[in-house]
């Protein structure tokens, strides 16, 4: 394939370079002012449950404070690689049951840099949308090596993550690198929830109520 502009690299889809931890992920991305309440530790198990997923050890939480947009991704062998990206085309349970818990849209994703993206949109526990890409499918405006850095950053943009980093307020690349965003925390599934919930704050903390004035009395 020709190499890409820009990226000195022949994915498609490419964030960096081929090999590297980013080039294939999914997980669940929601943007939240919080965590409390959320009973967020039972959910994930309640989820691994539902779709009968054996072996996860724990849940990887991220978040882009900025934004407040958070991204979820369960730690175990079928989410590993290649492969376990895609476990999450498939696997929507968590999506479904925060997105009824948080009366928020959850998004199940999957990028994957040598094929193609996903999208998958819950909305009070129901499904509301979706979309996908294959990068060998996608249409181009020109030959592959004609493309230029401009023309072939507003193509990633029309893509399912480039939608979604749009809606979220980000950038298409901050979007793909959060699983290294930072802060993050991995809530062991095993862990009492409380300590749970205690480690959610520090990531996520509530806004604070504003101070009143002083009494101009």
């Amino acid at each position: 394939m020709t190499e890409l502009p820009g990226t000195g690299s022949s994915v498609i889809g490419g964030a960096q370079p081929p090999g590297g931890f980013l080039d294939a992920h999914g997980g669940y991305l929601v943007r939240l002012d919080s965590f409390s309440g959320l009973e967020l530790l039972r959910l994930a198990r309640e989820a691994l449950a539902l779709d009968s997923a054996e072996g996860a050890t724990a849940l990887r939480v991220t978040v882009n404070r900025r934004r407040k947009v958070v991204r979820l991704a369960f730690v175990a062998p079928f989410t590993a690689g290649r492969q376990g990206a895609h476990w999450y085309a498939a696997h929507h349970a968590l999506a479904r049951l925060l997105s009824r818990a948080a009366n928020a849209t959850v998004h199940a994703y999957v990028y994957d840099a040598d094929e193609g993206e996903e999208v998958i949109a819950y909305g009070n526990g129901r499904r509301v949308g979706g979309e996908r890409v294959v990068y060998e499918d996608a249409e181009l405006p020109c030959p592959l090596d004609e493309l230029d850095d401009a023309t072939f950053e507003r193509l990633q943009s029309r893509w399912p993550l480039g939608h979604l980093a749009y809606v979220f307020g980000l950038t298409r690349e901050e979007l793909v690198r959060m699983p290294r965003a930072m802060p993050a925390h991995v809530l062991m599934l095993d862990a009492a929830d409380s300590s749970a919930e205690a480690a959610l704050a520090t990531l996520l903390p509530e806004p604070q109520a504003p101070r009143a004035g002083p009494d101009a009395g």
